[in-house]
């Protein structure tokens, strides 16, 4: 029984569709850090000098303070004394990195549907059509007689 388990198991973790989804992953992954480096050193800093020299990532705002009073730098100094924080910039970084993903995977996703799309219409056209027994040309399939070597065709049974 669990040698049957596992044959089964060899045969679902083997199929194209594991392996792509896979890769789709790691890519993903670095996809992400890609996006979220083009969020935190390309996008936000000139963001935060057009509203007044903001640093987007220090912007956070103390609802408890810790054992040091405030102000506190950063976030990061803030939590190391123990002050309970909303750390609205990491937030907002994490928001636009997560905008920019769901576009990137939203033009994706219309390039592949529309490569689809043409590939089944050209699929339909091939089902449409036959090929003369006597010239080997493609033409429609409801022709009787082949417009290139003008054959009377058998009729498809």
């Amino acid at each position: 029984m669990f040698k049957s388990w596992m044959n089964e198991f060899k045969k679902f973790a083997l199929k194209g569709n594991v392996i792509d989804m896979a890769v789709g992953i790691i890519i993903g992954a670095a996809f992400g850090k890609i996006v979220d480096s083009l969020v935190k050193d390309i996008l936000m800093p000139p963001i935060g000098l057009l509203m007044g020299a903001v640093d987007f990532s220090n912007l956070f705002f103390v609802l408890r303070e810790g054992a040091k009073p405030a102000p506190y730098l950063s976030p990061d100094e803030a939590m190391a004394n123990g002050a309970v924080i909303l750390n609205l910039g990491a937030f907002l970084n994490a928001l636009i990195s997560f905008l920019i993903v769901a576009f990137a995977v939203f033009l994706l996703i219309k390039t592949i549907n529309g490569i689809r799309e043409k590939l089944d219409k050209n699929a339909l056209k091939a089902a449409k059509q036959k090929e003369c027994p006597y010239c080997c040309s493609m033409i429609p399939a409801a022709a009787v007689r082949c417009p290139h070597c003008t054959s009377e065709l058998p009729e498809d049974k």
